[in-house]
């Protein structure tokens, strides 16, 4: 007999060269993905800070316009003796409180200073020489346009034309932005050339800096006058329109790589350390019982691997031959894994018995049976659940067959103890070697597929495709983070975006807002769906109706409108869990507009109506949101009496576009009139729509034209204004 070769030196020494060849390869890939990750990292840092800082030279423009293109402005800068309260509430101190602005001034038409604001206090006019040297040649420039007509010279998304660059304001690093001061109605008679001038400035050192830290996450924001040198901080130079850098914008790169890298190295050596003992250890054990588990493996088999009921494979013997099959997939032969589950199968149980559920597994296994070949494998995996594993398949063709082909056994009647029966299967399924070679990777993808094909009506079948294992992941990620929002109360908050009847404000639509720590802003479409599904709707709509009773207190003149989930008139108790946190809150029911879609309404379900009538018959209203995008029928207007209808903004968007939309527009206002009820529009965003849906008759107005979303302080600031920002909206009376 041939010697035997020592076990250390055929196991236990090739064991521990792969550890350690892995231990090697994974340090290397970890240590490449990490400089890599961060380089990437900081080059996106980059262009967002770029992209930042021109957004806020736009946006310095764009504030000035709130107020320089505006009649009462004209009337007011061009007066003999200009009321300088005035002029510090709309176009100095006022920029400084609601935009941030550091300074203003306002020029006559011969170029000399008649106002000046610094740091939110009124100053002297000839204050301004501090930045006439970097001012004068955009307002020349400016005075120049004016003179030879400025109708071609506006920027997109801009009203007026305007002159604005960078430069070094009294050691600052500024934005300095020159806009003229023009009639907006033309009312207003003016020299063409010799119009006063709007100066101002907003310096990148100051609270700029702050924002960019708190909503950017720039760690350790700063400006320098030269590039830092000091590790760990990166700059980006600051450019005039010219070219001329004036400084640098420097901070700490974010290095998720680095952070990962740090904590992966600790893990994968404590994990090196816990494998070579185990390896030692689990090798002789393994040594020891090979022989024992020969003995008693053939004994064992049949009972380990076949299913009591219907001697079909179980999950253990299933799971033998998916390997096997992947095995082939990996040397590049097609494998199909399908999953099946069958529909209403719970519904035979719960009427006929658990005999006739046993009779509908068996006679449903015999089906199955019949449709594949000798060589595939078709195995009870639990309850009403079945796997299948085909081989040698030649296309997708072929596995899309089959299921139609079960789908189709399916639907014909099964004769269980003496009943006829109509079921239907769920099928979904997972190729290989196309969507991995790995069992556990394949059954998941699988079972997503499955997931898929429940959720688009059962009865259907779904092979798997990449998006939906994204979806899953995201969708799976999104809960636990909200769980965790909900329980910590972090990251959520409510923005308010005024509804407003002519120039008038009359009520604000509570908007809940998440704001990810890592995600950044994540949209209500993103989340919304997830906590339908998962049961989280009730806590989250709850909490938003709060905050909204709570802010209504503030706000005694105008309402606030909360939106609704269908899935929250589901719970028996949900009107009175309604008017218990108005109660509790001490919110006024009148000042508390509730809105509910269509999808509500459906089916009449007299939990709804009870419910509806309930919150009405306690002083809430009752709107109808995204009316027009359903089934907009008028037995719901009558039977649920509601007080409003709000016009879904795919109507109003496409009104001056369309001819249909214009139509359908005045058709909702007419009805809503006819029948007693408050018309509304969502998603005005142009003056056209404003004037189009007043002229038909449209009570109030919603969207970005008048203001978008406010944090509760800002809506207040708002209402307290003389008029807003080229007053569009003012404050209810």
């Amino acid at each position: 007999m041939p010697k035997k070769r020592p076990f250390s030196r055929d196991v236990m020494l090739p064991t521990a060269a792969v550890v350690l060849l892995v231990a090697l390869l994974v340090g290397g890939v970890l240590f490449l993905s990490t400089n890599r990750v961060d380089a990437l990292a900081t080059e996106r840092q980059m262009k967002l800070a770029s992209l930042v800082l021109d957004q806020a030279m736009t946006s310095t423009a764009h504030d000035q316009e709130a107020s320089t293109y505006w009649d009462d402005a004209v009337v007011n800068v061009t007066a003999p003796n200009p009321d300088l309260d005035w002029l510090d509430n709309n176009l100095g101190i006022w920029f400084h409180t609601y935009y941030g602005h550091d300074e203003a001034y306002i020029l006559n038409a011969r170029n000399m200073p008649i106002y000046a604001m610094r740091a939110g206090r009124r100053t002297q006019p000839d204050d301004f020489a501090r930045v006439s040297t970097q001012a004068q040649r955009m307002v020349g420039g400016l005075r120049e346009l004016m003179r030879s007509g400025w109708d071609d010279a506006v920027a997109p998304g801009s009203q007026t034309p305007g002159m604005i660059d960078v430069g070094i304001v009294n050691g600052h690093p500024a934005i300095i932005s020159v806009k003229p001061i023009l009639s907006e109605t033309g009312a207003v008679p003016q020299r063409q050339g010799a119009e006063f001038l709007h100066v101002s400035i907003r310096y990148l050192d100051g609270n700029l800096l702050q924002e960019m830290e708190r909503e950017y996450w720039f760690s350790g924001a700063q400006f320098r006058w030269r590039p830092a040198e000091d590790a760990g901080y990166v700059s980006h130079a600051i450019r005039t329109r010219s070219g001329q850098v004036i400084g640098y914008f420097c901070w700490r790169p974010f290095t998720p790589g680095a952070e990962v890298a740090t904590t992966m190295l600790l893990v994968l050596g404590a994990g090196l350390a816990l494998i070579a003992m185990l390896a030692g250890w689990l090798l002789l054990r393994i040594r020891r019982s090979t022989l024992e588990l020969q003995a008693s493996e053939a004994q064992a088999q049949h009972l380990a691997f076949h299913d009591a009921l219907t001697g079909l494979p179980n999950r253990a013997l299933f799971n033998d031959r998916l390997d096997i099959a992947l095995g082939r997939a990996r040397r590049g032969e097609e494998v199909a894994l399908l999953l099946l589950d069958l529909d209403r199968f719970k519904h035979v149980n719960d009427t006929l018995g658990h005999q006739a559920g046993d009779a509908l597994i068996r006679e449903f296994s015999g089906r199955l049976a019949q449709l594949l070949r000798e060589h595939d494998t078709v195995a009870r995996l639990g309850g009403d659940e079945f796997g299948i594993v085909l081989s040698g398949i030649d296309s997708d063709w072929n596995v899309a067959s089959l299921c139609e082909r079960i789908l189709d056994a399916v639907r014909k009647p099964f004769d269980v103890v003496g009943s006829e029966v109509y079921v239907g299967v769920s099928i979904g399924v997972a190729m290989a070697p196309a969507d991995g070679t790995e069992r556990g990777d394949l059954l998941r993808k699988a079972d997503i597929a499955l997931y898929r094909a429940k959720g688009e009506g059962r009865d259907c079948y779904r092979i798997f495709t990449r998006d939906m294992d994204e979806s899953v992941r995201m969708r799976g990620s999104i809960e636990e983070d909200l769980r965790s929002a909900l329980a910590t109360g972090k990251g959520l908050y409510v923005a308010y975006q005024p509804q407003v009847a002519g120039r008038r404000i009359v009520g604000v639509e509570a908007l809940i807002r998440w704001q990810h720590p890592e995600r950044g802003l994540i949209t209500p479409e993103q989340f919304i769906g997830v906590a339908e599904e998962t049961g989280l709707i009730g806590r989250l709509g709850e909490w938003v109706l709060e905050q909204a009773c709570l802010a209504s207190l503030l706000w005694p003149k105008i309402y606030v409108a909360v939106n609704l989930s269908a899935v929250q008139f589901r719970a028996a108790d949900f009107a009175d869990r309604v008017l218990a946190i108005v109660r509790e809150t001490g919110a006024v029911p009148q000042h508390i507009q509730l809105e509910i879609t269509e999808g509500v309404l459906l089916g009449e379900d007299a939990m709804v109506i009870d419910a509806l009538r309930k919150l009405r018959a306690a002083g809430l209203k009752i709107a109808l949101d995204d009316f027009g995008t359903g089934y907009s029928s008028l037995r719901y207007l009558r039977r649920f009496e509601v007080d409003k209808i709000k016009i879904d903004r795919s109507f109003v968007k496409h009104l001056g576009h369309a001819a249909d939309s214009a139509a359908i527009v005045s058709a909702v206002v007419n009805l809503g009139h006819a029948m007693g009820l408050t018309v509304t529009a969502e998603g005005v965003e142009t003056d056209d729509q404003r004037r189009f849906l007043a002229k038909a008759g449209c009570n109030e107005m919603q969207g970005f034209f008048f203001s978008q979303a406010l944090s509760e302080g800002d809506v207040a600031k708002l209402l307290k204004s003389r008029g807003g920002p080229r007053g569009k909206i003012k404050a209810a009376a």
